[in-house]
């Protein structure tokens, strides 16, 4: 039996390794967009503003680890861009070579987290300088905008549990920081 997981992270990688524990038989195949299968995503605020100090921290296993503990097939930078239900296949695209290969399953799962709501309407939304933080990828990002152009104010656009984490972390750093939210409230 071959089982798929789309997407990595807390859910994905834990499903992986309820289904090892469940099947000792069973082929587990993990297929996670990014270059990170399972990281501390609620660290990344931290990161960001010095709490954690080491970007190692924040990585909770290696796709290598995973593979000898739990016998898991873990593919980092793998986007899975089809689903053909009829013949019980994904197509999975290399995303740093583009190159694309056809996979089998007996059953999938989908795991591939929440995309952040950048509104689209608000002219200079897309200019560089703008960021979203879901991964580690974005935190690098930031993180490298931050080291090369030593910004003196910062705009959170949300005022959720990261927007609130991100905006408090980023004070820490001596930032003039500013909030919008869209609702009446924060945490709303």
């Amino acid at each position: 039996m071959r089982v798929i997981i789309v997407g990595g992270v807390a859910g994905g990688a834990s499903t992986a390794a309820r289904l090892r524990r469940l099947s000792e038989e069973a082929e587990i195949m993990i297929f996670e967009k990014g270059g990170y299968v399972s990281f501390a995503n609620c660290g990344l605020p931290y990161y960001l503003g010095g709490e954690i100090h080491q970007w190692n921290a924040l990585q909770i296993v290696s796709p290598e680890v995973l593979l000898k503990r739990f016998n898991l097939d873990v593919n980092i930078h793998k986007e899975v861009v089809s689903i053909d239900r009829a013949a019980k296949s994904v197509t999975v695209k290399d995303v740093l070579t583009g190159e694309t290969a056809d996979h089998s399953y007996d059953h999938l799962v989908l795991s591939v987290g929440c995309e952040a709501i950048v509104p689209q309407a608000i002219p200079g939304i897309a200019r560089d300088g703008h960021f979203t933080l879901k991964s580690m990828e974005d935190t690098a990002a930031i993180e490298r905008h931050i080291a090369a152009v030593h910004p003196k104010r910062v705009v959170i656009c949300g005022g959720g549990f990261i927007g609130l984490e991100i905006a408090e972390q980023l004070a820490h750093r001596s930032f003039q920081v500013s909030i919008v939210e869209a609702m009446d409230q924060v945490l709303a």
